[in-house]
């Protein structure tokens, strides 16, 4: 794994380099953490404000490590239409957390996606980058949870 230092190195010359170092940064890490802002403040001649300012304005970086498993479940219009708000619920009471949060023991964080492309067939649910669902119910949302906690 590449510590901070080596990523803001690796990037510091590439125009708009700001992004693509908080992207390999919680790629490698799982989030970006407090240490990284002055290394990139420095790197690229900006203030730690201009970096935290940043880092605040997009949800996709987390400050802190985020669960094991993390749950997107779309907040597109289309999605909405056909019944994310009441998955969206029944995430939240099941997981006992909100969105861009952790579940207390850990195991899973609570993340909105705007779009996955399922909108024909929503409400769509992304389990970390791989499982893609559609059509997915309450009890549909269940089973995910249990899978992602390693539950039968």
């Amino acid at each position: 794994m590449m510590d901070i230092a080596a990523i803001v190195e690796s990037l510091k010359a590439q125009p708009g380099a700001l992004l693509p170092m908080l992207h390999a940064i919680q790629d490698q890490l799982g989030h970006v953490p407090a240490a990284a802002v002055p290394l990139i403040a420095t790197a690229l001649n900006r203030s730690e404000a201009e970096i935290h300012g940043a880092i605040g304005a997009y949800h996709h970086f987390r400050r802190e490590p985020g669960g094991g498993t993390t749950l997107r479940i779309c907040r597109g219009e289309a999605c909405q239409a056909r019944g994310a708000d009441a998955v969206a619920n029944h995430a939240r009471d099941r997981l006992g957390c909100d969105f861009h949060q952790t579940t207390a023991d850990g195991t899973i964080t609570l993340e909105p996606v705007f779009c996955l492309g399922l909108c024909a067939s929503g409400p769509a649910v992304l389990v970390d980058e791989a499982g893609l669902h559609a059509g997915v119910t309450p009890a549909g949302l269940d089973a995910l949870i249990h899978a992602a906690r390693g539950q039968t």
